[in-house]
């Protein structure tokens, strides 16, 4: 699957993958959180959408 840049959600909507602007841009406005704030969960907690949300919840 060809990376289509003019997607704004992610390609895998269970896993954040901070290496896509984009995607980042998505998990941030709909999580409510700073870049810096998504970067920490996802090196706690993984990639897991889930986990994620559960981390933040912390």
């Amino acid at each position: 699957m060809a990376d289509d840049k003019t997607k704004k959600g992610p390609a895998d909507s269970s896993r954040i993958n901070l290496s896509e602007d984009y995607e980042v841009s998505y998990w941030t406005d709909t999580l409510g959180v700073t870049r810096q704030e998504l970067e920490e969960a996802v090196k706690a907690a993984g990639p897991s959408v889930e986990a994620v949300k559960k981390h933040l919840k912390k």
